[in-house]
């Protein structure tokens, strides 16, 4: 969901840039804050939880609502797991003598060297630039329903382009500006702004669903087949992508004996949160779910507010959700240097790749099985294997084998599934709000 938000980790190692950084610099400095359990578990949420929520109920829809809570459960623990083992991982390199691990990207590099930090460097760059290709997603095909309606006749193409890239390339020169701030510090509390729109809208949109639920009880299905395992798979891996943030996270903890633990609750009850979003949303609106439920709520006031909101909310989110991309760019092509042309060409990029993504969970799918399998699940275990290779027996190279070769084929598989399903999927108009104009 997918996090897709950055934490304020991210922004203070934008104010401790060093003289010269090297490739074996760490990415985040030390001397971080120490948080409390409850800090703790409110900064996990926030990085996983995002606008990605929004389109778990047309995956519930196109897997069926059983199948796609088995998934997202099954999904959650392993992502937990995978996340531990960072943790697990990170403190024996220290324990051996290794300092300054601090993010992701230093221990690619402790245990690989300078390809490990560039695998998982590019990883996180491509997938920050895919949430944020989702958020304009959203937010082109949100404003094209809500204000190209019958009723509100704007036109239905201008010079051959849907209102939907209209409203993408009027995004870009805002964006640019945006994106051209150098300290987030002026940004900050949008974050907060995000985070009470999201829960906001989700409050609203379960009332709604209940509401809707209680007069309709539209028939719904518990299997989708097998066609669709992969593509419910991708969508609950973006659901809970934030693993490019545990390790600061636990850095900043008090009492890091507790990490596992908090860590663990805050995950469970992310999981508990998707499962209920995303039933009550496929048991109100049936086939009739659209891939974004916002869009199921029909017209009115509180509806247009709602929608606006999160526009709004994933407008000014974009920024935060790209810095940790600029971060690593601007070390890698700038000596760590703020580069505004560098930030304008992955907004650039960004924009361009909205402008051909027809539906928003598909592109979820996508992002979560090419990207967040890699970074959530492969090089987790990969880097635990090569760390604890002489100390773990045959269950426990099994293990991180499996969780390897799964991620693998998850990824592939998953992937093949999302732009069939994009591009390649004959549905009737009547099941999808959105299709490609």
């Amino acid at each position: 969901m997918g996090n897709e938000k950055t934490s304020p980790v991210y922004s203070s190692a934008h104010s401790r840039k060093p003289p010269s950084p090297g490739e074996n610099t760490p990415l985040l400095g030390g001397g971080l804050p120490r948080s409390s359990q409850a800090k703790t578990f409110a900064n996990v949420f926030i990085s996983i939880v995002g606008a990605g929520v929004l389109g778990l109920p047309y995956a519930f829809k196109r897997t069926g609502w059983i199948m796609s809570l088995m998934m997202l459960f099954s999904i959650a623990a392993v992502t937990y797991y995978c996340m531990m083992l960072l943790v697990y991982t990170r403190r024996k390199l220290v324990a051996d003598g290794s300092s300054e691990i601090n993010s992701f990207g230093d221990l690619g590099f402790t245990i690989c060297g300078s390809s490990g930090r560039a695998i998982v460097d590019i990883l996180i760059i491509l997938a920050q630039t895919g949430f944020c290709v989702g958020y304009l997603v959203f937010i082109g095909n949100t404003l094209s329903t809500l204000f190209n309606s019958s009723s509100m006749a704007l036109g239905s193409d201008f010079l051959g382009a849907s209102p939907k890239i209209l409203y993408i390339i009027g995004c870009l020169p805002f964006q640019l500006g945006l994106n051209s701030i150098k300290s987030l510090t002026h940004l900050a509390p949008l974050s907060i702004f995000a985070d009470v729109v999201d829960l906001g809208a989700m409050g609203v949109v379960i009332v709604e669903d209940v509401s809707v639920f209680l007069k309709n009880r539209p028939p719904v299905e518990g299997f989708g087949g097998l066609s669709v395992f992969f593509y419910g798979m991708g969508v609950a891996a973006y659901a809970f992508e934030g693993i490019a943030m545990i390790l600061p996270l636990e850095s900043e903890m008090k009492d890091r004996d507790q990490f596992g633990k908090i860590l663990g609750t805050s995950m469970a009850f992310i999981a508990a949160l998707y499962g209920g979003f995303g039933v009550l949303g496929y048991f109100a609106f049936g086939q009739e779910t659209s891939d974004v439920i916002t869009s199921n709520m029909g017209p009115g006031l509180l509806s247009a507010i709602v929608k606006l909101g999160l526009c709004i909310n994933l407008f000014f989110t974009m920024p935060l959700m790209m810095n940790p991309a600029y971060e690593i760019i601007e070390r890698r092509f700038s000596r760590g240097r703020y580069c505004v042309w560098l930030r304008w060409l992955l907004v650039v990029l960004a924009t361009l790749m909205a402008m051909w993504v027809p539906n928003f969970t598909d592109f979820l799918s996508l992002v979560g099985s090419g990207l967040c399998c890699s970074l959530g699940f492969v090089l987790p275990a990969f880097f635990h294997l090569l760390v604890f290779k002489e100390e773990m027996g045959w269950k426990g190279w099994c293990v991180d084998l499996f969780i390897v070769v799964s991620g693998i084929v998850l990824g592939v598989a998953g992937t093949i599934s999302a732009v069939e399903q994009m591009y390649f999927a004959k549905e009737s108009s009547s099941i999808s709000a959105y299709k490609w104009k």
